[in-house]
Protein backbone atom coordinates (compact mmCIF):
# COMPACT_ATOMS: atom_id res chain seq x y z
CA UNK A 1 0.00 0.00 0.00
CA UNK A 2 1.51 3.09 -0.74
CA UNK A 3 1.37 5.99 2.03
CA UNK A 4 1.57 9.65 1.35
CA UNK A 5 1.88 12.85 3.57
CA UNK A 6 2.43 16.53 2.23
CA UNK A 7 4.01 18.86 3.98
CA UNK A 8 3.82 23.10 3.02
CA UNK A 9 5.86 25.41 4.57
CA UNK A 10 4.79 28.62 4.34
CA UNK A 11 7.32 32.18 4.52
CA UNK A 12 6.53 35.34 4.92
CA UNK A 13 8.44 37.85 2.78
CA UNK A 14 7.35 41.66 1.65
CA UNK A 15 3.74 40.96 2.71
CA UNK A 16 4.00 38.15 -0.24
CA UNK A 17 3.29 34.61 1.03
CA UNK A 18 5.03 31.69 -1.09
CA UNK A 19 4.87 27.99 -0.43
CA UNK A 20 6.61 25.09 -1.27
CA UNK A 21 4.28 21.99 -1.34
CA UNK A 22 6.22 19.04 -0.79
CA UNK A 23 4.14 15.04 -1.82
CA UNK A 24 6.48 12.52 -0.62
CA UNK A 25 5.20 8.41 -2.26
CA UNK A 26 6.91 5.46 -0.83
CA UNK A 27 7.07 2.27 -2.31
CA UNK A 28 8.81 -0.74 -1.56
CA UNK A 29 12.20 1.25 -0.56
CA UNK A 30 11.48 3.68 -4.06
CA UNK A 31 11.05 6.69 -2.51
CA UNK A 32 9.09 9.22 -5.00
CA UNK A 33 8.44 13.27 -4.86
CA UNK A 34 6.56 16.02 -5.71
CA UNK A 35 7.51 19.06 -5.84
CA UNK A 36 6.46 22.52 -6.41
CA UNK A 37 8.25 25.97 -5.80
CA UNK A 38 7.02 29.46 -6.97
CA UNK A 39 8.86 32.37 -8.49
CA UNK A 40 8.56 35.75 -9.80
CA UNK A 41 9.98 36.96 -12.88
CA UNK A 42 13.60 38.69 -12.89
CA UNK A 43 14.65 41.93 -14.93
CA UNK A 44 18.06 41.34 -16.59
CA UNK A 45 19.85 44.43 -14.75
CA UNK A 46 18.89 44.01 -11.33
CA UNK A 47 21.83 43.96 -8.82
CA UNK A 48 22.45 40.19 -7.81
CA UNK A 49 24.37 41.07 -5.38
CA UNK A 50 21.52 43.23 -3.42
CA UNK A 51 18.95 40.02 -4.08
CA UNK A 52 20.97 37.93 -2.65
CA UNK A 53 21.52 39.55 0.63
CA UNK A 54 17.36 39.71 0.59
CA UNK A 55 17.89 36.23 0.34
CA UNK A 56 16.50 35.21 -2.60
CA UNK A 57 18.36 33.47 -5.47
CA UNK A 58 19.11 34.44 -9.16
CA UNK A 59 17.75 31.65 -11.36
CA UNK A 60 16.68 30.62 -15.39
CA UNK A 61 14.50 28.19 -17.08
CA UNK A 62 15.15 26.64 -20.26
CA UNK A 63 14.43 23.50 -22.37
CA UNK A 64 11.99 21.60 -23.92
CA UNK A 65 10.82 24.09 -26.57
CA UNK A 66 10.45 26.84 -24.24
CA UNK A 67 12.09 30.59 -24.23
CA UNK A 68 14.89 30.97 -21.80
CA UNK A 69 13.20 32.93 -18.41
CA UNK A 70 14.81 34.42 -15.35
CA UNK A 71 13.11 34.34 -12.22
CA UNK A 72 13.83 34.81 -8.61
CA UNK A 73 13.25 32.33 -6.16
CA UNK A 74 13.93 32.29 -2.22
CA UNK A 75 17.03 30.65 -1.09
CA UNK A 76 15.40 29.10 2.02
CA UNK A 77 12.82 27.29 -0.19
CA UNK A 78 15.35 26.34 -2.70
CA UNK A 79 17.68 24.39 -0.26
CA UNK A 80 14.80 22.73 1.32
CA UNK A 81 13.54 21.90 -2.23
CA UNK A 82 17.36 20.95 -3.55
CA UNK A 83 17.34 18.61 -0.10
CA UNK A 84 14.91 16.87 -0.99
CA UNK A 85 14.60 16.35 -5.03
CA UNK A 86 18.62 16.29 -5.89
CA UNK A 87 18.75 15.96 -9.96
CA UNK A 88 16.42 13.24 -10.52
CA UNK A 89 12.70 14.46 -9.08
CA UNK A 90 10.77 16.66 -10.89
CA UNK A 91 10.36 19.99 -9.61
CA UNK A 92 6.84 22.05 -10.50
CA UNK A 93 7.46 25.88 -10.79
CA UNK A 94 5.37 28.18 -10.84
CA UNK A 95 5.86 32.37 -12.24
CA UNK A 96 3.70 34.79 -13.40
CA UNK A 97 4.48 33.52 -17.02
CA UNK A 98 2.98 29.62 -16.40
CA UNK A 99 3.81 26.87 -14.66
CA UNK A 100 7.02 24.70 -15.76
CA UNK A 101 7.83 21.21 -14.83
CA UNK A 102 11.46 20.85 -14.27
CA UNK A 103 14.65 19.15 -13.17
CA UNK A 104 17.55 20.97 -10.99
CA UNK A 105 20.28 21.07 -13.37
CA UNK A 106 22.74 22.55 -11.77
CA UNK A 107 23.40 24.65 -9.28
CA UNK A 108 26.63 27.43 -8.33
CA UNK A 109 27.77 28.03 -5.20
CA UNK A 110 29.55 30.71 -2.95
CA UNK A 111 33.48 29.21 -2.90
CA UNK A 112 33.83 30.65 0.95
CA UNK A 113 30.41 30.32 2.61
CA UNK A 114 29.61 26.89 0.25
CA UNK A 115 25.50 28.56 -0.15
CA UNK A 116 23.98 28.50 -3.16
CA UNK A 117 24.41 31.62 -5.51
CA UNK A 118 22.58 30.66 -8.92
CA UNK A 119 20.14 27.75 -9.91
CA UNK A 120 19.49 26.75 -13.80
CA UNK A 121 16.52 24.82 -13.81
CA UNK A 122 15.85 22.44 -17.26
CA UNK A 123 12.15 22.50 -18.25
CA UNK A 124 11.14 18.97 -19.36
CA UNK A 125 7.93 17.87 -21.32
CA UNK A 126 6.31 15.20 -18.60
CA UNK A 127 5.23 13.16 -21.96
CA UNK A 128 8.68 12.19 -22.42
CA UNK A 129 10.68 9.66 -21.39
CA UNK A 130 14.15 10.78 -19.95
CA UNK A 131 17.24 9.17 -18.60
CA UNK A 132 18.71 10.77 -14.83
CA UNK A 133 21.25 9.41 -12.50
CA UNK A 134 19.36 8.41 -9.28
CA UNK A 135 21.48 7.65 -5.93
CA UNK A 136 21.21 5.37 -3.82
CA UNK A 137 20.96 5.10 -0.09
CA UNK A 138 22.31 2.41 1.92
CA UNK A 139 19.82 1.06 4.55
CA UNK A 140 20.32 -2.10 7.73
CA UNK A 141 23.26 -3.41 9.25
CA UNK A 142 25.07 -6.41 8.10
CA UNK A 143 26.18 -8.99 10.48
CA UNK A 144 29.06 -9.72 8.70
CA UNK A 145 30.12 -6.20 9.18
CA UNK A 146 28.93 -5.87 12.71
CA UNK A 147 31.12 -8.78 13.92
CA UNK A 148 33.92 -7.39 12.26
CA UNK A 149 34.64 -10.63 9.87
CA UNK A 150 34.19 -8.64 6.76
CA UNK A 151 34.08 -4.76 5.41
CA UNK A 152 31.17 -3.43 3.36
CA UNK A 153 32.54 -2.13 -0.38
CA UNK A 154 29.81 0.48 -1.83
CA UNK A 155 30.82 -0.09 -5.20
CA UNK A 156 28.37 2.16 -7.18
CA UNK A 157 26.52 5.29 -4.99
CA UNK A 158 23.95 6.16 -7.93
CA UNK A 159 22.33 4.29 -11.35
CA UNK A 160 20.61 5.81 -14.67
CA UNK A 161 17.20 5.08 -15.13
CA UNK A 162 14.68 5.97 -17.98
CA UNK A 163 11.40 6.93 -17.47
CA UNK A 164 8.49 9.75 -17.86
CA UNK A 165 9.77 12.86 -15.25
CA UNK A 166 6.60 11.86 -13.05
CA UNK A 167 7.52 8.29 -12.72
CA UNK A 168 11.24 9.23 -11.70
CA UNK A 169 12.26 7.65 -8.63
CA UNK A 170 13.84 10.29 -5.74
CA UNK A 171 16.62 7.76 -4.40
CA UNK A 172 17.23 3.66 -4.39
CA UNK A 173 17.38 2.17 -1.21
CA UNK A 174 20.01 -0.36 -0.70
CA UNK A 175 19.26 -3.08 2.22
CA UNK A 176 22.61 -4.32 3.29
CA UNK A 177 21.00 -6.66 5.66
CA UNK A 178 21.24 -9.18 2.84
CA UNK A 179 24.99 -9.64 3.10
CA UNK A 180 25.32 -12.61 5.37
CA UNK A 181 28.51 -14.15 3.91
CA UNK A 182 32.10 -13.33 3.02
CA UNK A 183 30.72 -13.80 -0.38
CA UNK A 184 27.96 -11.79 -0.53
CA UNK A 185 26.76 -8.80 -3.35
CA UNK A 186 24.15 -7.25 -4.37
CA UNK A 187 23.66 -6.77 -8.19
CA UNK A 188 22.00 -3.64 -9.97
CA UNK A 189 19.33 -6.20 -11.24
CA UNK A 190 18.60 -6.99 -7.15
CA UNK A 191 16.79 -3.45 -6.97
CA UNK A 192 13.20 -3.20 -7.32
CA UNK A 193 12.23 -0.83 -10.01
CA UNK A 194 8.59 1.21 -9.75
CA UNK A 195 5.92 0.69 -12.75
CA UNK A 196 7.49 2.44 -15.65
CA UNK A 197 10.99 2.83 -15.09
CA UNK A 198 13.27 0.80 -17.07
CA UNK A 199 17.23 0.15 -15.74
CA UNK A 200 19.85 1.70 -17.93
CA UNK A 201 23.12 0.62 -15.70
CA UNK A 202 24.20 -2.88 -16.37
CA UNK A 203 22.35 -5.04 -14.50
CA UNK A 204 25.05 -7.39 -14.09
CA UNK A 205 26.95 -4.32 -12.33
CA UNK A 206 27.89 -4.84 -8.27
CA UNK A 207 26.12 -2.49 -5.76
CA UNK A 208 27.86 -3.63 -3.07
CA UNK A 209 29.92 -6.20 -1.66
CA UNK A 210 31.63 -8.05 0.81
CA UNK A 211 35.40 -7.98 1.75
CA UNK A 212 37.37 -10.33 4.08
CA UNK A 213 38.62 -8.06 7.22
CA UNK A 214 42.90 -8.77 6.89
CA UNK A 215 44.07 -8.34 10.11
CA UNK A 216 47.19 -5.45 9.88
CA UNK A 217 50.73 -6.80 10.48
CA UNK A 218 53.09 -4.85 11.51
CA UNK A 219 56.50 -5.13 9.01
CA UNK A 220 59.79 -4.79 11.14
CA UNK A 221 62.43 -3.95 8.91
CA UNK A 222 65.76 -6.51 8.22
CA UNK A 223 68.79 -5.01 10.31
CA UNK A 224 71.88 -4.62 8.05
CA UNK A 225 74.75 -5.56 10.32
CA UNK A 226 77.07 -4.78 7.53
CA UNK A 227 75.59 -1.20 8.07
CA UNK A 228 76.48 -1.32 11.60
CA UNK A 229 79.77 -2.94 11.49
CA UNK A 230 80.96 0.02 8.54
CA UNK A 231 79.62 2.73 11.22
CA UNK A 232 81.63 1.61 14.16
CA UNK A 233 84.77 0.90 11.76
CA UNK A 234 84.08 4.70 10.29
CA UNK A 235 83.82 6.12 14.06
CA UNK A 236 87.04 4.27 15.45
CA UNK A 237 89.15 6.03 12.31
CA UNK A 238 87.65 9.74 13.11
CA UNK A 239 88.94 9.24 16.24
CA UNK A 240 92.28 8.59 15.17
CA UNK A 241 92.81 5.11 15.64
CA UNK A 242 93.19 2.55 12.12
CA UNK A 243 91.76 -1.22 12.69
CA UNK A 244 95.77 -1.86 12.96
CA UNK A 245 96.71 -0.04 16.00
CA UNK A 246 93.77 -0.90 17.34
CA UNK A 247 94.98 -4.36 16.97
CA UNK A 248 98.37 -3.36 18.53
CA UNK A 249 96.94 -2.27 21.31
CA UNK A 250 95.04 -5.23 21.85
CA UNK A 251 98.08 -7.23 21.83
Amino acid sequence: MVSSHTVRIAIERKSCKRAVNVAIFKFSGILLLMLSLTAKSREEKVDLKKLRSGGELPAVLYGAGSQTTSIVISKIEFKKIWHKAGESSTVNIKTPNGVFDTLIHDVQYDPVSDEPIHVDFLVIDMNKKIKVEVPLEFVGISEVVKSGTGTLVKVLHEVEVEALPADLPHSFEIDISKLVALDSQILVSDITLPSGVAMVTKLEEVVAAIAEQKEEVEEVAPVDLTAIEVEKKGKKEEEGVTPEVATEEKK
